[in-house]
């Protein structure tokens, strides 16, 4: 065979290889939202109480933060492919653990395990782009790990509400087994792992490890029982004296360990580190925009899992007609002028989103989302080429973990911070429409579904049983407003990144990468 003919061989096996770990990476992302639209199903399943169903999605996502950071070092002891196929295969074992459970703790124990493994997975992908192919197709192989990291969250409710609907909600991790498998088998065959090294686990800072871990979980349960709890409650209080304790400790065992669990270097960086604050900003964006949606549509519009699903398709496939068009203009434009394009048409489709009524529905939702679904690859490729591009080995490494951990810690903080909004406001606004109906405003009584006609600016008497009635249109209603405040919110914080920058180097500038 000819040095031609080889080369061509290596290069679809590299192709192969890496479009499976994009397919791993897809299904990990796949599983943060597949469950959302069935939790009410595994409720009634498991018995499981309502202040503690949201534990099923809360499990995942602590243990996927707290193994993000982690792969670097463990890259470095396994090496990139065997790394990705071990963590395929917990996952894969993971998953099927999750369809046979029979109680809540069994299903949130094997979620745990499910969320670290595939927290493993979505790092690895991104240090491959730039570990497996030549610079000329690195921008092409972002572009194909962007799509399959943003659309995964836009489908997870459409997939989750099919499956659950036709089949039962077992198979939402079910379906994980056979592709994981073939996943982890095609990664072994065509991207062959070294043996692992054993010295570098004997020389492994674990408490490092253990700080770390502590310092994300406590910070991810503390965001997440927050809204809930009050964030005065002596609980939250303690979980971040522990984040900030942990925290120390991790970045001081980072700074002083011989092997150190991550290299911290890269924010030395300015360049890297505006581009960990753009990834942490469309993490709260992206993950915040796929949590508002369903909320609205479940509980204002009435919608049923497949339905909303059905919906938010619009996203996904905005994000994939603007995917060729995306990755052909990173390669020609300055970062400089793209991200401003992205994260501003991204901006404009949650502001966008701030306007709606309880009466709007797919039609008044199409503009928003394709405005979003065109912005995130625009957001995504320039920010993951300033980032890593340049570096090699354990800097590669380093750098694709922190930059992808900020933006699901992004994901984590605006989750959290929407809970925040909806939790305070709803109440607000339902005492201030009730008061306002009962003033006789003739505009809130359309708001909420009444006919105007009814009011004339004349107090209305309104007794318990009327109260009573109209306590539900007054709910949609209150809950419309808050989710505009907080898609409001969103769009501000996309805005004002924009005066970052200016603190972006040229392109071109030298940068000490390794």
């Amino acid at each position: 065979m000819s040095e031609a003919a080889r080369n061509e061989v290596a290069g679809v096996a590299r192709w192969a290889g890496f479009l499976a770990m994009c397919a791993g990476m897809f299904m990990a992302i796949l599983d943060i939202q597949i469950v959302a639209s069935s939790l009410p199903n595994i409720q009634v399943a498991l018995s499981i109480p309502l202040d503690r169903l949201s534990w099923v999605q809360t499990a995942y996502l602590i243990a996927e933060i707290v193994a993000i950071p982690l792969t670097s070092q463990l890259t470095r002891l396994l090496s990139m492919s065997g790394l990705f196929a071990a963590a395929m295969l917990g996952f894969v074992a993971a998953s099927l653990g999750c369809g046979l459970s029979g109680g809540f703790a069994a299903l949130v124990s094997f979620r745990v395990i499910e969320g670290f493994c595939g927290g493993m997975l979505i790092p690895t992908v991104f240090t491959a782009v730039f570990t497996l192919f030549p610079e000329r197709n690195q921008v092409l192989a972002t572009a194909v790990a962007g799509v399959f990291a943003v659309i995964g969250p836009t489908l997870g409710p459409t997939v989750g509400g099919y499956i659950t609907e036709n089949f039962s909600w077992h198979w939402l991790f079910f379906v994980n087994f056979v592709p994981g498998l073939i996943a982890a088998v095609i990664v072994l065959a065509s991207l062959p792992a070294r043996s692992p090294d054993w010295g570098l686990w004997r020389k492994l800072d674990y408490a490092g490890v253990a700080a770390l871990a502590f310092c994300l979980a406590a910070l991810e349960i503390g965001l997440k029982e927050g809204p809930h709890r009050g964030w005065s409650s002596g609980v939250i209080v303690m979980l971040f004296i522990v984040f900030a304790v942990c925290g120390a400790t991790a970045v001081w065992r980072c700074r002083t360990a011989r092997e150190p669990i991550l290299h911290l270097t890269p924010f030395s960086q300015a360049r890297f580190t505006i581009a960990c604050l753009y990834s942490f900003i469309l993490g709260a964006g992206l993950y915040g925009s796929v949590y508002l949606l369903p909320l609205f549509l479940g509980l204002v519009r009435r919608h049923t899992p497949l339905e909303i699903g059905e919906i938010m398709i619009v996203g996904g496939v905005a994000q994939l007609c603007v995917a060729p068009v995306a990755a052909f203009a990173e390669k020609r434009f300055d970062p400089r002028l793209l991200i401003p394009l992205g994260y501003g048409l991204f901006a404009g489709g949650l502001y966008a989103n701030s306007f709606a009524t309880i009466h709007t529905d797919f039609a008044g939702l199409v503009w928003p989302q394709l405005l979003r679904g065109a912005g995130v690859m625009l957001c995504l490729l320039p920010t993951t080429r300033l980032a890593l591009d340049g570096r090699k080995g354990s800097a590669l490494t380093d750098a694709s973990a922190l930059f992808n951990l900020m933006r699901n810690l992004g994901g984590a903080i605006g989750i959290a911070a929407i809970d925040t909004i909806i939790e305070q406001a709803v109440p607000i606004h339902a005492d201030a429409l009730m008061s306002r109906l009962q003033a006789g405003d003739a505009s809130v009584a359309s708001a909420i579904g009444l006919p105007a006609s009814s009011f004339a600016n004349v107090p209305v008497p309104l007794d318990a049983a009327a109260r009573q009635m109209l306590a539900p249109l007054i709910q949609r209603a209150a809950y419309t407003q808050s989710f505009n405040e907080a898609w409001l919110g969103l769009g501000v914080v996309f805005a004002l990144s924009l005066f970052a920058l200016p603190l972006l180097r040229r392109p071109n500038s030298k940068v000490d990468l390794e």
